[in-house]
């Protein structure tokens, strides 16, 4: 399968990469400063499950791209989607299969809208890792991409997809709950950057102070009650293992999210915090954890957008 990979950044350059290493046929959508980087440097990625280092890789500017692919890895931010759609929109042909990486659920109904449902895969990842001075880094020993299609069941594209995937240096599952999965780790996401951004602390020091462990659990069950009204509860199992993470004394988790606030960079904060709060009012759910939480991530990005 011939696959463009849209952003070389963090996800983007990692999963992507990983296919190269295993000469998988994949290019690269970047942009101009990101191209000139790869071409002088290469992508590199640094993990302790393993270095790599493709010195030429294969890019594209939106400008030239003018070719279809088969499968398109969206691994952009949110608040970059509408860009992106733009740019890979020349890609996208009659039997391209989409498969975003974004959390949440709102860029599902974005990409429905351009491309047709029937285009958009159900897609998630669970891994740790940024950009340092070019370098993926890797920073924990998580690495899994999980795909499907929404409806369920196992299509032949799926199952091509898993193919392509099948031996590559990271953890490929096709899945047939991809959408639970999704909401499942939402909730989880939802709950650790509304508690970390807030607090701008990790889940253990929240917890160790007073009141922490209950604003977290607060947080939990608002999320998980939105995705049960939604039809998607969190399993059972699922929903132990994120409140045993979520409420470690000693743990030193932060959400992503709050290491974007601690450098002053963009978030997400609509689409993981804001959209769940639309969905919960829609069913008359009480939310006064998410929206502390989404007030006070409102309010970084208003002070970020009008600094002192």
């Amino acid at each position: 399968m011939r696959t463009l990979v849209v952003g070389a950044g963090a996800i983007g350059g990692y999963f992507g990469g990983r296919l190269l290493e295993t000469n998988r046929d994949v290019t690269f959508l970047v942009r101009p400063r990101r191209a000139a980087e790869l071409a002088s440097q290469g992508l590199k990625i640094r993990s302790r499950l393993g270095d790599v280092t493709i010195s030429k890789p294969s890019t594209v500017l939106a400008e030239n791209l003018n070719e279809t692919f088969d499968l398109i890895l969206l691994s952009c931010k949110a608040y970059d989607l509408d860009d992106a759609i733009t740019s890979f929109a020349p890609a996208v042909g009659p039997n391209t299969a989409i498969v975003p990486l974004l959390n949440g659920m709102r860029h599902l109904e974005i990409l429905d809208q351009h491309f047709g449902r029937e285009r958009v895969l159900g897609g998630q990842c669970l891994i740790a890792v940024s950009v340092n001075q070019g370098e993926i880094v890797h920073l924990n020993e998580n690495h899994e991409l999980s795909f499907g299609e929404r409806d369920g069941g196992l299509s032949d594209r799926v199952k091509r997809i898993a193919s392509l995937m099948d031996g590559v240096r990271f953890n490929a599952h096709a899945s047939t709950e991809i959408v639970l999965e999704m909401w499942e780790k939402w909730v989880f996401l939802a709950s650790l950057a509304g508690s970390t951004c807030l607090m701008r602390a990790s889940i253990g020091d929240i917890c160790a102070s007073p009141g922490g462990t209950d604003f977290i659990l607060g947080l939990l069950d608002e999320c998980r009650s939105i995705a049960a009204e939604a039809g998607y509860p969190m399993r059972e199992a699922k929903f132990n293992r994120a409140r045993g993470m979520l409420t470690g004394t000693t743990s030193v988790l932060t959400a992503s999210m709050l290491r974007d606030i601690e450098r002053n960079a963009p978030i997400e904060a609509d689409h993981i915090i804001g959209d769940l709060i639309e969905r919960g009012e829609k069913a008359q759910i009480k939310l006064p954890h998410l929206n502390t939480a989404y007030t006070h991530l409102k309010a970084y990005e208003a002070r970020r957008a009008h600094p002192a």
